[in-house]
């Protein structure tokens, strides 16, 4: 089985986020970026499946040269190769046709993908690189099992989940449950030894269509004041919360 992992450069979730340019660009300066925690489940599971069924791990990105040590963390987890397209991924249709290209080039079994980057949260690639290449798809996808051809899914629904038979090639949008975080690896020292070893192809982008543009960021407002309750004055807490701040 030959599988292609997604990922997405992202940044850490504790970088303090600040924009630029009349808040119209993002100010990289001083963030640290990471894999995407949702592409990280999916890595995760994919070298589950190297693990037990011998399967062959590659993971792309759509990213300039700052997003190689993001590839190269995976490639320590243990993939066997990584593809980065040589361009800054700035809109989810353009990322979700660049990595539909890399799929057609290797005719990849299974294609793991995060339900959403942490960034931008457009939950959108998966599922357009599934109506690109016509593929089966599922998304929130928290459970994943292979046998041959044959593949059994559990997904997150309104109130519960939902289980799914389906056949590959297939797209998952992964998300925590596809592995727990207690399983999720951390790459050792052999590992980013052999990682500098490990092939990592860069290839151009394909022409293709931006359908959307950021056009400005906003910051969420500043917290109001705090309000200190003596903790034996229980009416005056409950009066603010009743007529105050209106949550009771």
């Amino acid at each position: 089985m030959k599988i292609l992992v997604c990922i997405s450069n992202v940044p850490d979730t504790t970088s303090k986020i600040n924009f630029t340019a009349d808040n119209t660009q993002f100010d990289t300066t001083g963030v640290q970026f990471v894999i995407n925690p949702n592409d990280e489940f999916g890595l995760t599971r994919a070298m589950w499946f190297k693990e037990k069924q011998g399967a062959t791990v590659h993971v792309a990105t759509v990213g300039g040269q700052q997003a190689e040590p993001t590839i190269r963390k995976a490639l320590a987890i243990g993939a066997d190769e990584a593809i980065r397209v040589n361009t800054e991924p700035t809109d989810g249709f353009f990322v979700a046709q660049q990595l539909a290209e890399v799929i057609k080039q290797s005719e990849y079994d299974l294609i793991i993908a995060g339900r959403e980057s942490i960034d931008y949260n457009g939950g959108m690639v998966p599922g357009i690189i599934a109506a690109l290449l016509d593929i089966n798809f599922v998304n929130t996808c928290i459970g994943l099992e292979i046998e041959g051809n044959n593949a059994t899914a559990i997904r997150e629904i309104d109130g519960g989940k939902e289980k799914i038979a389906t056949t590959l090639p297939l797209i998952v949008g992964g998300q925590k449950g596809l592995v727990e975080e207690s399983d999720l690896k951390i790459p050792n020292m052999r590992g980013i030894m052999m990682a500098r070893q490990k092939k990592l192809n860069v290839v151009d982008p394909v022409e293709a269509i931006k359908a959307t543009q950021d056009t400005k960021f906003d910051k969420p407002a500043p917290k109001g004041p705090i309000k200190m309750i003596d903790p034996n004055n229980l009416d005056e807490l409950i009066n603010l919360l009743h007529n105050e701040a209106k949550v009771i």
